[in-house]
């Protein structure tokens, strides 16, 4: 597949394996990305992780604002087949009908299940048991296209956003190695999606950030390590909004929603709706992130306790 000429399109760390895999068996003749983004409390000017590795092994990179406006010059590369992943753009209609092996994303669900943005994420919040990679052809829909091939992967209880993303990141890469030679010959399969299965999961806004602790432990739990390690779960506590990194269920009992109700060497305790979440990591405004344990090295402890946690 060395003669293979691929346009490959993505942005974030998620991308980069199946990128990496690209760069070892075909011939990457483009990466297309989003622009270099400002980042950080100290807002530095940032490209993203697939520009870094493109620039590493000296491949061009085209970084449109709007791709539909310069579409041209991904058509001026003359690719064999173009794959996404994770770009975060729409492309347009003048690119999906160009290449000759067609568009291909390479997807992090079990497609027609969590069309869209935050796939991963969601489906931690959910607590669904199992999720994986489906590689499709693209068409002008949000992930509506033929699908070529998918693999399952369990959700272990322990999965974060982001332990679960590696580990899918590297099952797309394999599974569209594993595909690609079919796809090149005409002997893969594309099936149609069942449309009455059908479902679309949201780009995550800041609002969708805070717990509510009117729902259950577990369905708490979930949603702290649903977005973990970025944009992080968040909660006001003390008037002051502290990021939630990591919790663990805690006893089922009697509580008032949303107060934290006891205070121990590594963690305190908050109220849900049938019972209590244990917070064990946290970042405070301005500060690192830290253990309860370590955090309670240099803070009153005793400032949280029956004080209302929430909004």
């Amino acid at each position: 597949m060395k003669n293979l000429r691929v346009v490959f399109m993505g942005t974030p760390d998620f991308a980069v394996p199946v990128l990496k895999k690209l760069i070892e068996c075909t011939n990457v003749v483009l990466v297309v990305s989003q622009p270099d983004a400002i980042t950080g409390r100290k807002k530095v000017l940032t490209k993203s992780p697939v520009k870094v590795v493109a620039e590493e092994n000296n491949i061009e990179v085209f970084t449109p604002e709007k791709l539909r406006n310069e579409y041209e010059y991904v058509i001026n590369a003359k690719p064999d087949i173009i794959i996404t992943c994770a770009y975060g753009q729409i492309v347009p209609a003048s690119i999906l009908d160009y290449p000759k092996f067609g568009c291909i994303n390479v997807h992090a669900s079990i497609l027609p299940k969590y069309r869209g943005a935050s796939p991963i994420s969601e489906a931690i919040k959910n607590g669904e048991e199992k999720t994986g990679i489906t590689i499709m052809y693209m068409d002008e829909g949000i992930d509506t296209g033929n699908i070529i091939a998918s693999k399952e992967m369990p959700i272990e209880e322990t999965d974060t956003l982001g332990t679960l993303s590696q580990k899918l990141s590297v099952l797309g890469a394999k599974t569209l190695i594993e595909t690609l030679p079919n796809i090149i010959e005409g002997k893969n399969a594309s099936i149609k999606q069942d449309e009455e299965l059908a479902t679309y999961v949201k780009m995550l806004k800041r609002s969708d950030e805070r717990i509510d602790f009117n729902k259950t432990r577990k369905e708490v739990y979930n949603f702290i390590r649903s977005l973990n390690p970025a944009p992080s779960a968040n909660a006001i506590i003390n008037g002051e909004e502290w990021k939630i990194l990591e919790s663990r269920v805690g006893e089922e009992k009697n509580v008032e929603v949303g107060v934290i109700t006891s205070v121990n060497k590594d963690s305190f305790a908050i109220g849900c709706k049938d019972g209590e979440i244990l917070i064990t990591r946290v970042k405070m405004a301005g500060k690192k992130e830290m253990l309860v344990r370590d955090l309670f090295n240099g803070y009153d402890k005793n400032k949280l306790l029956n004080q209302k946690a929430g909004d």
